[in-house]
């Protein structure tokens, strides 16, 4: 008998265009060899859309815009540059980039990859701010992955 492989439940909270861009911006950070985890809940109280590490252990923070309209009414981004050592955008083709500040990096994405269109400044983070994201990335990643394998697992919130 085979056994099939677990899936992730939807959560209900993004569009399908968002959904679309988030999966283009996985593969994208997969195929340049960094990780990432998806509704990422930060310190702050706000979650990221993505928030990415690589393999030097720098972070990065991934805001998706599925439209003007989700970029004009969510002013929340400028809070995650304490968050991570690089803020990025990722929207859908077709979108008027020129209205994003261009002090963040630009990734146009669809559901089977991204590109990116301009580079995020880095912008260090502090050595007890990192280490206490990566472990909770590392803690959050183990705690789903478990959950994927076993849906009635008693979760801790981290």
């Amino acid at each position: 008998m085979r056994q099939s492989e677990p899936q992730p439940r939807p959560d209900g909270r993004q569009s399908p265009t968002a959904l679309a861009v988030q999966r283009g911006v996985l593969r994208h950070l997969a195929a340049h060899g960094v990780v990432g985890v998806t509704e990422f809940s930060l310190a702050s109280g706000r979650r990221a859309d993505v928030l990415a590490l690589d393999g030097r252990g720098e972070i990065s923070i991934i805001e998706i815009k599925s439209s003007v309209q989700d970029f004009r009414t969510d002013g929340k981004w400028p809070e995650y540059r304490a968050f991570c050592d690089r803020l990025l955008f990722a929207v859908p083709l077709g979108f008027p980039v020129e209205i994003l500040p261009q002090e963040t990096g630009l990734l146009v994405a669809d559901a089977f990859g991204a590109e990116l269109l301009r580079p995020p400044p880095r912008h260090a983070l502090p050595a007890a701010t990192r280490k206490a994201l990566t472990l909770r990335f590392a803690r959050t990643a183990a705690n789903r992955l478990a959950a994927l394998h076993d849906p009635d697992l008693l979760r801790l919130d981290i």
